[in-house]
């Protein structure tokens, strides 16, 4: 059964191979094919302790001689990583060329199958996992304190279109074709990488982190954690809106973020494991018994201002409704902990008990002509195609223009809003 009848609310709210893809002989030339990373939860804790030691030294040094600014002009150049096209690295200073050479190949044991699984997860899916993973996994990052403490360190909480604009790139190419073939993505994650490494050298030369209470910032385990949240996390939030996930597409999810996180510089140990079931059952661990998840101010006000900037762009009532969704999609217990609203609406039953018209009606006040289609065997699945639609063009596509920058930047001041 493709849609599922929700209780109380609901739709009433940072890249494939790089490199072509590798040989037969290239494959067997790289060894057997890594073991799934295993994840107990003492090595998330020691994670917590790590950072990403390659990128951190080449971003100290970048800090010492002053050319961070050259850097941010320089990746505006930078179209491309890939081990065998090397063009957009010619121009570059010797020891970011060099840092990205070594960056460039992709995932040990990466193969044209992999790639095939993730571009098929977003083929079946188009652009719904990209509206949850702005909305769902944005939150999930806030709903962990060290993660909202982290992400406030840098970022205005009156700003979340700089957030949104930033993960909106990286969530948008990921589903582009060809991203992980073309080396478009590799480069785009890699330049992330290294935003990171910046956070992590400037707290450490401000002198007021607190290493021992919240560990290493941007920390392996704040990778590895956020990673598990953009996808085990949503695709439980498809399941919770009703939508669909077979195994496979489940596989390709998690396999794509596998590859994302090989760019971010996670160690092959720590990456998101290709199998669905093992990242949800990590995740499940880390999140409900390990409490990775909790209220706390600075999560509550982050989540706050993000619920705030969609209804600023969405129109009314519309924007009731895109809430209502994300909270039905994050679940109740979550959604308190952030104190995402509960929506006087609630579609889902009043589908139910009155019909189709009644949903119909909503939609049409909400989302004008376009609502005319909802008269299918699921108008339930159309309704969050279209809010869906509605979020990329009112949301995501605007937080990007309205952002100065086109690429990921590194910061050169912990408060620079970079």
């Amino acid at each position: 059964m493709r849609r599922r009848t929700f209780a109380a609310s609901a739709l009433a709210s940072l890249i494939a191979a790089a490199a072509p893809l590798p040989s037969a002989a290239a494959a067997e030339s790289a060894g057997p094919v890594p073991v799934e990373p295993r994840l107990e939860h003492a090595d998330i804790v020691r994670a917590n302790r790590m950072g990403d030691p390659p990128a951190d030294r080449l971003v100290a040094k970048l800090l010492d001689e002053g050319k961070v600014a050259d850097v941010n002009d320089l990746f505006r150049t930078i179209g491309k990583l890939s081990s065998t096209d090397q063009k957009d690295l010619e121009a570059l200073p010797d020891d970011l060329k060099e840092f990205l050479v070594h960056a460039a190949p992709p995932p040990p044991g990466w193969t044209a199958q992999d790639v095939a699984r993730a571009e098929q997860f977003y083929r079946h899916h188009h652009t719904v996992p990209n509206m949850l993973q702005g909305t769902v996994g944005l939150i999930g990052c806030y709903l962990a304190p060290t993660g909202a403490h982290t992400l406030s360190s840098t970022h205005r909480l009156d700003r979340p279109s700089r957030r949104l604009s930033q993960s909106s790139r990286l969530f948008m190419g990921m589903s582009d074709p060809g991203a992980m073939t073309d080396g478009t993505l590799a480069a785009s994650v890699t330049k992330v990488r290294l935003v990171h490494a910046s956070v992590r050298q400037l707290h450490k030369r401000s002198g007021h982190w607190d290493y021992t209470a919240h560990g290493e910032p941007v920390s392996l385990k704040f990778l590895t954690g956020a990673s598990l949240v953009f996808s085990s996390q949503v695709l439980t939030a498809m399941r919770n809106l009703g939508i669909q996930v077979t195994p496979e597409d489940a596989d390709g999810f998690a396999t794509a973020w596998h590859y994302v996180d090989h760019y971010l510089g996670v160690p092959p140990e720590f990456l998101t494991p290709k199998d669905a079931r093992v990242g949800e059952r990590v995740w499940a661990r880390e999140r409900d018994t390990y409490k990775e998840w909790a209220p706390s101010p600075a999560g509550s006000r982050m989540t706050g201002y993000a619920l705030q900037y969609y209804r600023e762009l969405l129109p009314p009532g519309l924007s009731d409704a895109f809430i209502s969704m994300v909270r039905t999609a994050l679940g109740d217990t979550y959604a308190d902990m952030v104190d995402i609203p509960r929506s006087p609406l609630d579609l889902p039953v009043t589908l139910a008990t009155t019909g189709l018209g009644i949903l119909t009606q909503h939609a049409q006040d909400f989302l004008g002509a376009p609502a005319k289609k909802l008269t299918g065997a699921d108008p339930m699945a159309e309704f969050i195609g279209i809010l869906t639609t509605r979020f990329e063009n009112d949301v995501f596509r605007p937080a990007i223009v309205a952002d100065q920058d086109t690429e990921p930047q590194l910061h050169q001041e912990l408060t620079d809003n970079r």
